[in-house]
This record gives structure tokens, C-alpha cells and sequence, in this order.
């Protein structure tokens, strides 16, 4: 009875925590529609920020929780709506997903920057010792303390949105935000105290709980996990419910922790529960309404065949021109980019064509590592075979409950799943499911053998970096015939309106668990070239931390376009490795970088891509220009091969290669005078007048898409011939009129 009280006491004490931190996160979300992941980053920060004021610094714990607390976390609540969150209106909800994931792998970062990791940091608890006795068990100061405040949290909340005349206005912001603004609300205002006062909550729960944990950046920030699925339980709006859900969270976890039986297969199961009951509430919710229409301001245009080809071509070259160039240590460090840009272009179909959102694709890869090694022993095929299989397969088993669910709660379903993986499942032993045999990572690390295929085995680094750089060109032209196909204009379909879709007799259930499987499948292949690369792999390498900013750069470079997959390799795996190696200043710049990438998603969010290739436009126009790039870049390549010149040189004569073509088409452009048809694809005619002003250049490009000069007025075709064309247009037996630039159109 004893041990029952006192991990009662020990549940409710946690579930006070949660209840604090997800009241703050529902408070947020309900008001202004933003689901908050850096949550419990922030209370990781003004965690570190009391122990530094506190004892660091010598000051009294009062002053030092009332700076954090009532100044610095509600000014960076205001701060952050201000100047990030208030850009995000009229964007999608994988691009607001990413700059709060984004807004929480640079917190990370930024705590990383001023608090050296590994560094022992002691943080002891309020009134420390001291206990209150009960009768049959006792409390500690700190516990109560928890409690109470969770208590008086509640109270509050209710006050405030009940009693308070700019709490009414956030009820009703909730219920109908036009209507409200009709009435005089000022939903700006109504955003800003919201902000304030959920970071305030976040920077509550994460002071109350660091005393129970190391003071360590990344776990404190995951204790999100936590939060999420109470605040679910309350699906994001009824803020009763979620302090509910934190304490069937708290007291799970608490008679975890006293009566789960010693057992290898369970040791780690404590940590993954939240996650799991977060999965499993999450397949309880009814079941949502489906999209309608909605104005976004993303556009990612179908990607042309010879621009394909240029990107697959510009691919092996660059492999074959690394594998020449860079020694061994250089190759296991930017090795790395094209297999984990596999791992990312299997985001262009999930998300960018199908709108659908995962957090769980490094997971995916991670078991196509792991059927690479059990399958793939002395380099065979199979093992490549069954990596993608496996991983389709585990995609689908994934995808089958969650289908139903759309935007954030997939988001959240799928980052549950990923942390049921890393913290519980790629940890167990070997285990038996009747007559089939299961290995994982065999409780550590396992082993990848090279491909063989043909007798020729990819054992060198050299090999393994082309064999990669080959499979990403391959899969990504895969990818893009895709996006041409009706499946894939299915999935656009689906992502722009699944109310429509259904109204047309679309099966939308098929389409998802399709587009589901084949990501997770290129996903597997990606996960088993990398573990082939590295030779042997951990669970740690496919965790859920590690995966966001490889989904958070795929958004940032353009969730529609086949090169933000090459895009988000290349930043992680290139670019910062690059400029960290030229001094410790930049390394520590580098760990902030990836977050401030995504934080700027809300000015701009069809991504980087876009705007590279607009800047591209006059220099692949002019032919002249190019060809001399490419000689020089040649010539540069050819004095690297010699020895004339060293790696650094070689990089910087590329480039300027590049700047003085680029420069020089600029400026022959630009000399040439404006021309009717430059500077915009056909497809931006969708969003003249919303993203740039009308033209009469605008209205002679509608008028020749429209094939309006053919029509003679005086005389019009009959009906019948009319219907009967674009009959067969839409039919495909017929060509559309042809559009400049590239496409047709019906």
C-alpha cells in the first residue's frame, strides 16, 4: 500500500508538469492555429536560463523565477508571434509545422551554443529535503509545490478565459475568428497574450522538472512527447480534457515505474509510453472533416523532362567529380549526402504532392538498414531488395490505422511511431514471432556488409558515394514520373481539396496508403545505402531528433520539387560540414543555422528552390554563357586531376566560374531590354494578383493559353464539335493547346 501512495504522489507530481505544459500548448493552438513543437524547447531554455541566474550566478530563487518567468519567457513569446508566427497566415500545415520545428532544432542549437554540452550542471529542487508528512507517506516540498501549481494554473486559466473581456475574445476567436473579427476582436492582440502566456506555461513545467532530469537540451525538449498526448486528449481545444489526459499520462507512468516486471524486452518500454498512448488516442478521435479548398500560397509546378535529365546528369557527375577529388576522411563525411537525400526525397511524394505530412521517415530507414544487414550478408541483392519491402511494408502497417487522420494529428501519429522505435523497439533483443525470427540492432550496434552485384563488389568509399549518387538520380526520376502520372496528379488533387476529390468519387483511402508505401519504401532504400556507407549502424544514427531537420529543410528547399530532397542533403551533409571545418566560431554558428533556415519558411513558403531558379533563368537562356561556364569549370577539374591545384582552389575557381557567367547573362539580359515573354513561367499566371501585380503582358499570355486569336466570333464551331474537343482533351486522345513553356493544358 505504501509503494502505491508513494508513486501516486510521484504520477500526480508528473502529471502536474504535463498539465502545466500542455494547457500552455492548447492555449497557443487554439488560438491562433499553430501547433507549437519547439513547446517544450522553450521550456528547456528558460530551464537553463533559472540555473544559470540561479545557481550559476549565486541569485535568490525568487528573482531569478521572476525574471524568467514573468519578463524573459513572455517577451519571447511576444517576440516569436511577432516576428515569425504572425507570417505564417495562409500557409499549409506542413509549412507551419516547419518553422516550429525548425523554431525548435535552433533553440536546441542556440542552448548548445551558450551551454556547452557534457558539462555537469547540478540543479537541486525547491526546499530540497525537506518533506510534508501525510500519515501513511509523505510529500516532498517540490512535489507539493508541483501540484499546487498546476492547481493554481488551472484556476487561473479558467479566470482568464471565463471572467476576462480578452478572455471571452479568445473563446470566441476559437469558435469563429471571421465572425468575431466582424465584432470588433482583434485576433493580432488576441495572438500575442496567447504567445505570452504559453511560453510563460512551457517555462513553468520545464523549471519544475529539470531538478528530476540531467539538464541536457534534447531530452528535456522531448519531454514534449508528453505534453502532446494530453493535450490530445483534449483534441488541442478543451483544456479540462487535457489536464485529464496529464493524469492518466503522470499516473501511467508513475505504476510504471513501481510495478513493471524487470524484463529486457520491457526495460525500455517506461520511456516509450507516452508515445504509444498518444498513438493509440490518436486512433480513437472521430474522425475529422475532410479538406475543402483552401487558399494556400504554395506552388510547385510539375517538373519538365529535360530538367530532370539535367538533375540526374549533374548528380553522378558531381559524385564522380568528389570521388576524384577528396581523400577518404572527406568521403565518410560528405559520403553521406546522396543516401540520406534518398532518405529526403521520399518526402517529395508524401508531402509534396499528396499533402500528407510524416515525421517518421528516418525510422523508416532504419529498418531498411536493418533488413540490409540481416538479408544482405556477403553484398547480397537481396538485402537492397528487402530494405525497401521491409520498410514499404512496416509504411503500410503505419499507414492503415492513421489514414484517417490529416495535418497535425498525422504529424503527431507518425513522430509517436517514431519514438516508440527509438526509444523502445530498435532496443529490443531477438525475439521470435511463432516460426520467424526477428533481429533489430541485437541491444547495440549491427553490421552492414557492401553490395555485390555481378562479382563486382562497392567496398571502397569511392564505389559506395557513385552506387548512391546513381540510386538517387534513378529514384528521383522515378519520383518525378510520378508527379506526371495520374496517380500523381491524383495525389494533387487530394492534397489541393479532399472534399472535392470525394465528391468526384475519388477513393482517398487507396491513393494515401499507396503514396505511403512507396515513400517509405525509398525511404528504406536510402536507409540501407547509408548503413552500407557506414558499415555498421545504431539505433541513435534513425532517431526522431535526428530526422527533423531532414524534413525541415526538404519544406524549407520546396516540398514539391525533386531538388529539395538534393537540397536538404547537401545543406546538412555538405554545406555545414564545409563551413564548420573552417573554425570552431562557424561549427558553433552551424548547430543554430538549420533552425533560422526554417524560422524564414512564413515569408517565403514555396521554399528556396523557386527563388534559385529565378535567379538561374538568364543564365540558362544564354547559351553563350553556359557553355563558357562549363569550359571553365573543366579546365579547373583538369588542373585538380594534374595537382596543380589543391581542393580549396579548385571549390573557389567553381564557383567563381559561376558568379562571373551568371553576372555576365544577367547583364546581357538586362541590356537586351524587357521582353513580354521573360522573366515568369506560364504556371505563375495561377497567382498574378496575388503574388505580383497584372500586366497587359499577363493578360497576352491568358489570351494565347486560351488559344483565344483562333476563335472567330462571327462565326463559332457548333456545340457539338466544341464539347467533343474538350471531350477528348480531357480524355487524352487530343493534345491541349500547347502552353509556352513547357505542359499543357485542358
Amino acid at each position: 500500500m505504501e509503494t502505491f501512495l508513494v508513486f501516486t504522489i510521484v504520477g500526480l507530481s508528473l502529471a502536474a508538469i504535463y498539465a502545466v505544459i500542455s494547457s500552455g500548448l492548447v492555449l497557443t493552438y487554439a488560438t491562433t492555429g499553430i501547433f507549437n513543437f519547439a513547446h517544450g524547447a522553450i521550456g528547456m531554455l528558460a530551464a537553463f536560463t533559472y540555473w544559470q541566474l540561479r545557481f550559476d550566478w549565486g541569485w535568490p530563487a525568487p528573482i531569478a523565477l521572476g525574471i524568467v518567468l514573468l519578463v524573459l519567457a513572455p517577451g519571447f513569446g511576444l517576440l516569436l508571434e511577432r516576428v515569425v508566427m504572425r507570417g505564417l497566415v495562409g500557409t499549409s500545415e506542413a509549412t507551419k509545422l516547419v518553422v516550429s520545428i525548425s523554431l525548435l532544432v535552433g533553440t536546441i542549437g542556440l542552448a548548445n551554443l551558450i551551454w556547452e554540452p557534457g558539462n555537469s550542471r547540478p540543479n537541486s529542487k525547491f526546499f530540497d529535503g525537506e518533506r510534508i508528512d501525510l500519515g501513511v507517506t509523505s510529500i516532498t516540498y517540490h512535489q507539493a509545490i508541483t501540484i499546487v501549481t498546476a492547481v493554481v494554473v488551472a484556476l487561473g486559466l479558467r479566470f482568464l478565459l471565463y471572467r476576462t473581456r480578452i478572455g471571452v475574445s479568445m473563446r470566441a476567436n476559437v469558435d469563429d475568428r471571421s465572425l468575431t473579427l466582424l465584432n470588433g476582436a482583434r485576433p493580432d492582440r488576441i495572438a500575442l497574450l496567447s504567445w505570452a502566456v504559453g511560453c510563460s506555461l512551457a517555462a513553468v513545467g520545464g523549471i519544475l522538472i529539470a531538478p528530476s532530469l540531467s539538464l541536457e537540451s534534447a531530452s528535456l525538449s522531448l519531454l514534449i512527447v508528453n505534453a502532446y498526448a494530453a493535450a490530445i486528449f483534449g483534441r488541442l481545444r478543451s483544456l479540462p480534457l487535457t489536464f485529464v489526459g496529464a493524469m492518466v499520462i503522470g499516473l501511467t507512468e508513475g505504476y510504471l515505474a513501481a510495478y513493471l516486471p524487470s524484463n529486457q524486452y520491457l526495460a525500455a518500454f517506461r520511456s516509450a509510453a507516452a508515445a504509444i498512448i498518444l498513438f493509440l488516442v490518436l486512433l480513437a478521435l472521430p474522425n475529422p472533416r475532410l479538406r475543402t479548398r483552401s487558399h494556400l500560397r504554395e506552388f510547385f509546378p510539375a517538373p519538365s523532362t529535360s530538367g530532370m535529365a539535367m538533375l540526374a546528369g549533374g548528380v553522378v557527375v558531381a559524385a564522380v567529380v568528389m570521388v576524384t577529388t577528396l581523400d577518404t576522411s572527406s568521403l565518410i563525411t560528405y559520403g553521406q549526402i546522396f543516401p540520406l537525400a534518398i532518405v529526403a526525397l521520399s518526402l517529395v511524394p508524401l508531402v509534396g504532392y499528396a499533402g500528407q505530412i510524416s515525421l517518421a521517415q528516418l525510422s523508416f530507414a532504419g529498418v531498411g538498414a536493418i533488413a540490409a544487414a540481416h538479408h544482405g550478408q556477403g553484398g547480397s541483392p537481396l538485402g537492397i531488395v528487402l530494405a525497401v519491402v521491409f520498410a514499404a511494408a512496416v509504411g503500410g502497417l503505419v499507414a492503415l490505422p492513421v489514414l484517417r487522420l490529416s495535418g497535425i494529428y498525422l504529424a503527431l501519429a507518425t513522430a509517436a511511431f517514431a519514438v516508440a522505435l527509438d526509444r523502445w523497439i530498435f532496443n529490443l533483443p531477438d525475439f521470435d514471432v511463432g516460426p520467424v525470427h526477428i533481429s533489430l540492432f541485437e541491444l547495440g550496434s549491427t553490421s552492414i556488409d557492401p553490395l555485390s552485384v555481378f562479382g563486382y563488389e562497392f567496398n571502397s568509399r569511392e564505389s559506395q558515394v557513385v552506387l548512391s549518387a546513381v540510386a538517387f538520380a534513378a529514384v528521383a526520376l522515378v519520383v518525378a514520373a510520378v508527379r506526371r502520372s495520374p496517380f500523381g496528379r491524383a495525389l494533387v488533387a487530394m492534397r489541393d481539396s479532399e472534399a472535392a476529390c470525394a465528391t468526384f468519387g475519388l477513393n482517398l483511402m487507396w491513393p494515401r496508403l499507396a503514396v505511403f508505401m512507396l515513400s517509405a519504401g525509398i525511404a528504406g532504400l536510402g536507409g540501407a545505402l547509408y548503413g552500407m556507407q557506414l558499415g555498421t549502424v545504431a539505433p541513435e544514427r534513425f532517431n526522431l531528433i535526428t530526422g527533423l531537420p531532414l524534413f525541415m529543410l526538404v519544406v524549407v528547399g520546396g516540398a514539391g520539387l525533386v531538388g529539395a530532397a538534393l537540397f536538404a542533403g547537401f545543406s546538412l551533409y555538405g554545406l555545414i560540414p564545409l563551413t564548420s571545418a573552417l573554425g570552431p566560431l562557424l561549427a558553433k554558428i552551424n548547430t543554430v543555422t538549420p533552425g533560422l533556415t526554417g524560422i524564414g519558411l512564413g515569408r517565403n513558403p514555396s521554399g528556396v528552390l523557386p527563388i534559385i531558379q529565378r535567379r538561374l533563368a538568364p543564365l540558362r537562356a544564354d547559351t553563350p554563357a553556359l557553355l563558357a561556364m562549363v569550359g571553365a569549370m573543366a579546365v579547373a577539374y583538369a588542373l585538380r586531376l594534374a595537382d596543380v591545384i589543391a581542393n580549396w582552389p579548385f571549390v573557389l575557381l567553381v564557383a567563381a566560374a559561376y558568379l562571373v557567367a551568371s553576372e555576365g547573362a544577367r547583364r546581357r539580359a538586362a541590356s537586351d531590354g524587357p521582353a513580354p515573354d521573360r522573366g515568369e513561367a506560364p504556371e505563375d499566371l495561377d497567382w498574378v494578383g496575388v503574388t505580383v501585380p497584372w500586366r497587359a503582358a499577363h493578360l497576352a499570355r491568358i489570351d494565347e493559353a486560351l488559344a483565344l486569336e483562333d476563335l472567330d466570333l462571327d462565326h463559332p464551331p457548333p456545340v457539338g464539335a466544341a464539347a467533343s474537343r474538350v471531350a477528348a482533351v480531357t480524355a487524352g486522345r487530343e493534345p491541349a493547346p500547347p502552353v509556352e513553356g513547357g505542359g499543357a493544358r485542358a
